[in-house]
């Protein structure tokens, strides 16, 4: 018997794409699926909206505004499938793709399955699938090693397929996260695999740009999600390998979110910094264009970002 894949969509607000999304989960070419749809307390007109698609089999249902974690961990509940695609609302999927990353898992059980993707902002048109250099089969550590080199991994929900005995022995979503939460989920599984399986010709199409979405928000909450997700990711790599590689892929992933944070959130900062001297130190460079790194050369990275933010060229600093 051929297995079941669950696609499951917690939904917050999203109106506008959703009804895109809900439909490129519809169009798998796949025939033995089942697409959960959660709303997370939504209060535009999200939930009536999916709900027009339960004539079509799709599984609709409510929680209050608990957070996506909490969403997903609910939809995992209400979910029969042997393999589980988390996948977000405003994303779409290529018609394949489920039905190459179960191909590609059949000879890898205890594995997951990831794909390309690539961004679009308005159309999916505007998506362009340039190879990446992590788009191969590969050990856990090694992936994350490799990823984490320049602090700029793609652990996207939508990308992965997971079989269901990995997230039983794993676990699902951390509740307490809202922004970088798939850091720490992927990682966390990641670890508890036996690899990553790349899927060539399966394909994520990543909505980008879009206001007021988790990964933008700067709130104190949302800063400390982050500092948690990737202290208790970093962590996970360290407890599975403690080497100058392992070591020196966790200092770049935490220096990044000390340029991310600096200046708001000045206790976690300091403390990013401390794991990053723990860790013998990291050369990863923060992202800035020619003005930014002429003045840290001369002033130090810190005051250049301050002379950003003074000439209107970085946010402001929030207030906690």
């Amino acid at each position: 018997m051929e297995p079941l894949v669950s696609i499951l969509i917690p939904f917050y607000n999203a109106e506008p794409w959703l009804a895109q999304t809900v439909e490129s989960a519809l169009a798998q070419t796949w025939p033995h699926q089942e697409v959960i749809l959660v709303d997370d307390g939504s209060t535009d007109n999200s939930l009536a909206l999916a709900r027009t698609f339960e004539p079509r089999g799709v599984r609709v249902t409510t929680q209050p505004n608990h957070g996506q974690g909490a969403a997903c961990n609910y939809a995992l509940r209400l979910s029969q499938g042997d393999f589980i695609k988390f996948f977000d609302a405003d994303d779409l999927l290529s018609p394949n793709m489920v039905a190459l990353q179960v191909a590609a898992l059949a000879s890898h059980p205890r594995s997951l399955a990831y794909s390309e993707w690539a961004r679009f902002y308005s159309d999916p048109t505007e998506a362009r699938f340039v190879s990446r250099p992590d788009w191969h089969d590969a050990a856990p550590i090694a992936w994350l090693v490799e990823t984490w080199a320049d602090a700029q991994p793609m652990m996207q929900c939508g990308q992965f397929l997971l079989p269901r005995a990995l997230l039983d022995r794993a676990g699902g979503w951390d509740e307490r996260l809202s922004l970088i939460n798939d850091f720490e989920f992927f990682t966390r599984l990641m670890l508890a695999s036996e690899g990553l399986v790349f899927t060539p010709g399966a394909r994520l199409y990543y909505r980008s740009g879009l206001p007021g979405s988790v990964s933008g928000r700067r709130s104190a909450a949302a800063l400390q999600s982050a500092f948690l997700s990737a202290t208790l990711g970093t962590g996970y790599l360290l407890a599975a390998e403690n080497s100058p590689r392992t070591r020196c892929a966790a200092a770049a992933m935490l220096q990044s979110l000390v340029f991310n944070m600096y200046p708001n959130a000045p206790d976690l900062v300091r403390s990013l910094e401390r794991r990053v001297h723990a860790l013998g130190g990291s050369t990863l460079l923060p992202k800035g264009g020619k003005w930014f790194h002429a003045a840290r050369r001369l002033v130090g990275w810190k005051a250049a970002r301050w002379l950003q933010i003074w000439a209107g060229r970085h946010p402001q600093p929030t207030s906690s």
